[in-house]
């Protein structure tokens, strides 16, 4: 397990000692830092000079996790997008795929959270392989919550057992991501999540009555 200096601290009796800290102390302080960051200064004043400082670390520590400012801005998107609590459970595929996408929507829209995709997305548009990276980044980051819900609803009838799969899972979100940063926050409305769902989604995966 790599550990990392922490800095000098002093003991009770004056004694100057050097903690050090795990790898995975160190990945949550710059996490925390990152986030904090793009908070504050937005994804254009986003450095790792900046987060390094902050989180009490070197730029050097942060490379060996991160490859690049891009990657770490997107690891500290999805904290700043994570969901909060649980996916909803209320026993219909619609209403649950409905209010996962309304919560994504609102934390999308958040101020710094769109700022920051936007600032994503941008560099990724100058980057062919960054924009490949990206992409394949979010499908893997996305399927987890919905395929709880599918798998919810599979399990009640509701979706066809071949649905439950990492590519139909990232549908909705994907759907709702583009409408986001190709015509901006104000698109995403109750509407427009209701067709991706009732038009898109639904279709995808409901099970064929007998």
């Amino acid at each position: 397990m790599r550990q990392e200096s922490r800095g000098p601290e002093a003991d009770a009796d004056g004694t100057t000692r050097r903690t050090r800290r795990r790898g995975e102390e160190v990945e949550r302080a710059v996490l925390r830092a990152a986030v904090e960051e793009l908070t504050e200064r937005g994804y254009e004043g986003f450095t790792m000079d900046r987060v390094a400082a902050r989180a009490g670390t070197s730029k050097t520590a942060i490379y060996r996790r991160w490859s690049s400012r891009t990657s770490l801005a997107l690891a500290a998107y999805r904290e700043m997008v994570a969901q909060p609590d649980g996916p909803p459970d209320t026993g219909d595929l619609r209403s649950d795929v409905i209010g996962l996408l309304r919560s994504v929507a609102d934390r999308l829209a958040s101020p710094s959270g769109a700022e920051v995709l936007r600032g994503l997305m941008m560099d990724a548009r100058r980057d062919p392989e960054l924009m490949t990276r990206l992409r394949e980044d979010f499908n893997r980051s996305e399927p987890g919550t919905m395929l709880i819900l599918l798998a919810r609803a599979v399990a009640r009838g509701e979706a066809r057992p071949e649905s439950l799969v990492p590519r139909v899972a990232t549908v909705p979100a994907a759907l709702l991501r583009d409408e986001f940063t190709m015509r901006g926050p104000a698109s995403v409305s109750d509407e427009t999540i209701a067709e991706i769902v009732d038009l898109v989604f639904l279709p995808l995966v409901r099970a064929v009555p007998h």
